[in-house]
């Protein structure tokens, strides 16, 4: 029996859960170590480790809340905790995630470390845009205002949404004046004429379809590769 035991190599065998093979979009819980000072850009490429699985993706971020709509983030700062989104193989909740940013070197820094929260397609994440606009008439609570729209029917278009002020009044459109853009609005209170009034749109976004296994072997063979086209020119 010892000499069976001897010949035996050490190997980890294991399996997978069902659905595990499939890809599906992750939603995990980043935050940035104390060492990396970069800066990363929402849609850029980076390394994960998720559980046993190492493979590369670009993911966008948004913020950490607990309602059900989550603003976008366009960069991933240091000091932040945001919620990476992503193209993955599934995989149950709570795994450990390490997040690697690559340099054209091949050099790797470590930028994140956190959690698996979800496998979740339907997570809403919103990019905000915010259009502005000058009061040009005021009469009371009522004001004309110019330079948010060019149009009248982007006017009518928009007339539902409601409207705020950088002082904090409240209001909406009531209707479209002339042809060039220029709006009837009413207020909540009294103008002034040194406010400016904004309005809030917000379109959902959805993480670039990129998805690539990596293994270490992998990673070495496509670093020599390059090295050696680097060397030939």
């Amino acid at each position: 029996k010892s000499k069976k035991k001897n010949l035996l190599p050490n190997r980890l065998t294991g399996t997978s859960f069902t659905y595990e093979q499939c890809l599906s979009l992750l939603n995990m819980v980043l935050n940035r170590t104390n060492d990396s000072e970069i800066i990363v850009k929402s849609k850029e490429r980076i390394i994960f480790h998720v559980g046993y699985r190492r493979f590369a993706s670009a993911p966008i971020y948004s913020q950490h809340t607990n309602g059900d709509k989550h603003k976008f983030e366009r960069y991933f700062r240091p000091h932040q905790t945001l919620v990476a989104t992503c193209f993955g193989p599934i995989t149950y909740p709570p795994a450990s995630v390490l997040a690697f940013k690559q340099f054209p070197d091949g050099r790797q820094e470590l930028i994140a470390t956190g959690s698996l929260i979800s496998v979740n397609p339907d997570r809403l994440i919103l990019k905000r845009i915010v259009l502005s606009g000058h009061p040009f008439k005021i009469h009371k609570r009522s004001a004309v205002i110019r330079y948010m729209f060019f149009n009248p029917d982007d006017v009518n278009w928009f007339k539902p949404i409601e409207l705020r002020t950088r002082w904090g009044r409240r209001g909406h459109i009531k209707e479209s004046l002339g042809t060039h853009g220029h709006m009837k609005c009413q207020f909540d209170g009294i103008l002034k004429s040194q406010d400016t009034v904004f309005m809030n749109l917000y379109k959902r976004v959805y993480p670039k379809w990129t998805y690539e296994s990596l293994s270490i072997q992998q990673e070495q063979q496509k670093q020599q590769l390059e090295n050696n086209e680097e060397n030939m020119q």
